[in-house]
């Protein structure tokens, strides 16, 4: 029963290995999503293997009263699906800050940390394109952004 099993799990992994596609090892470009505020994200990944990478996003606000920042960092595991179509999941978390300052109201200012996942399904273009769509479940730690915040986004890569 145990030489089934291991041969079970060496058949299974032999087939997610077999149909693995390689990811590109850089891709640059924008994350478009709520991102709790703080708007569109510049969006670069990095792989680190044939189907893990290391994503890292930047999003910042700058107004007449505030201004603020928030980069979040995510390593993330590639399953390929079906000819340039892949799903991905991923782990990871990051920091931001803050600054408002309103006349005759005051002002108000933090830095904050967040965890997040990542869970999202994307297609590989023949040209250097890749399309995104995600799904980053956050959770952070400050007054600013203290609660579970849901955050679904349209990834658009140029991949290098």
């Amino acid at each position: 029963m145990k030489k089934l099993f291991l041969l079970s799990i060496a058949l299974i992994g032999f087939s997610f290995t077999s149909n693995a596609q390689a990811i590109a090892d850089n891709a640059l470009g924008l994350r478009l999503g709520d991102s709790d505020g703080f708007g569109a994200e510049i969006s670069y990944q990095r792989a680190l293997g044939d189907n893990n990478r290391l994503e890292i996003d930047l999003g910042w606000r700058d107004g007449k009263n505030y201004d603020g920042f928030k980069i979040a960092g995510l390593y993330q595991w590639v399953f390929p699906l079906d000819q340039g179509f892949n799903w991905y999941v991923g782990a990871g978390g990051g920091l931001g800050s803050y600054d408002v300052n309103v006349p005759n109201v005051g002002s108000n200012s933090e830095t904050f940390f967040f965890a997040a996942g990542d869970i999202g399904i994307e297609y590989d273009f023949d040209i250097p394109l890749l399309i995104s769509l995600d799904f980053r479940p956050e959770i952070g730690f400050g007054d600013f952004n203290d609660d579970l915040d849901f955050d679904i986004a349209l990834g658009l890569r140029y991949q290098f």
